[in-house]
């Protein structure tokens, strides 16, 4: 492959102004040249700050393209498979947000078109890139904890999405958690057994919608590690991101993010501030060290660090959350 990489993009909304940017700005030996997004205006206003050249009239279109070597697809979750369908058969490498699904068989369907095609697929969960979250797998990869007997990861959001989203989100697990889901196996490895807890305790019309807003779950590990997930929609201080691995010769964690590291101390009190608000904020820096790393893999011509495969497992996890969570027991993944 030559070392100018032309990539199409389809969705322009939040994330996909996010990836947009990156590609368009940050990272060297790429052509952003086609957007494309259901809502013209966002994909008008995308190409018109990060100049490129090409609106797309769909997703097609770009795949149409002979000159576009990949795509990035930042679209709708229930497009997801499709698009990765018909972009494999286009010959086309992806680059695809989470999740693939909240469909077992859809994301088969489509792993198995990728397969055929021979192109590269790349699944978009961003905190394996974090820097605070790589030091702790490479903590526990080189032993300076021992062996791992339990982790801990917090993960909450400042604010609940519209319940408009909630309905259409696939469910607290499949949208929320699941990265979490992958942070658990990116540290650990597989999951074998999941037990979930939830309720709605942030707002009524979330339990309305057919979801919950607050859970606990519980990972049982290959390895014998056993893990704890603690989520909410609502933190009220802003953005909740905290993991720590425990083991047999010691333990490692990281803390929240700050806009500073100022600590205020007078005879009242000792104060700072509040951490980042949200994920935008927080992870910035992830979204483009994991773009970087799927232009990467294409210039150089290696497997991409986030694979399909890896995009599957934690929705299955997910699954068997969700089915726990309704007949109150452990579940083994060996079940979905």
């Amino acid at each position: 492959m030559s070392d100018k990489i032309r990539i199409g993009l389809v969705g322009t909304g939040r994330i996909g102004r996010v990836h947009a940017q990156t590609l368009a700005q940050r990272i060297p030996g790429v052509d952003l040249v086609a957007v494309t997004d259901v809502n013209d205006a966002a994909a008008q206003a995308v190409a018109a700050e990060m100049s490129v050249p090409t609106v797309a009239a769909d997703f097609a279109a770009i795949l149409a393209d002979d000159s576009i070597q990949a795509v990035v697809i930042c679209s709708a979750t229930d497009t997801h498979t499709p698009f990765i369908i018909q972009a494999a058969n286009a010959g086309k490498h992806i680059f695809c947000e989470k999740p693939i699904s909240a469909d077992l068989k859809a994301i088969d369907d489509a792993l198995a078109a990728v397969e055929r095609a021979g192109v590269k697929l790349m699944i978009g969960f961003n905190r394996r890139f974090d820097p605070n979250h790589q030091r702790i797998k490479q903590a526990i990869e080189r032993g300076e904890i021992g062996i791992p007997h339990l982790m801990h990861i917090i993960s909450r959001d400042p604010s609940p999405p519209p319940v408009s989203y909630i309905r259409v989100s696939g469910g607290l697990f499949v949208d929320m958690t699941i990265h979490d889901f992958d942070m658990a196996r990116f540290l650990l490895g597989d999951v074998v057994e999941v037990y979930a807890a939830g309720g709605v305790m942030v707002d009524p019309a979330i339990g309305e919608a057919g979801d919950i807003d607050t859970a606990v779950i519980t990972l049982k590990f290959a390895n014998g590690a056993i893990g704890t997930i603690d989520n909410s929609r609502q933190a009220v201080y802003g953005y909740d991101q905290r993991v720590e691995v425990f083991g047999s010769g010691g333990s490692v964690s990281s803390a929240n993010w700050y806009p500073d590291a100022v600590t205020l101390s007078t005879a009242d009190n000792v104060r700072r501030g509040l951490p980042l608000n949200f994920f935008m904020e927080r992870y910035t820096p992830s979204y483009q060290t994991e773009m970087a790393a799927f232009i990467r893999c294409l210039q150089e011509d290696t497997p991409p660090p986030v694979t399909g495969a890896d995009g599957r497992a934690p929705v299955v996890i997910a699954l068997a959350a969700a089915r726990s969570l309704r007949e109150n027991r452990p579940v083994k993944l060996s079940e979905i």
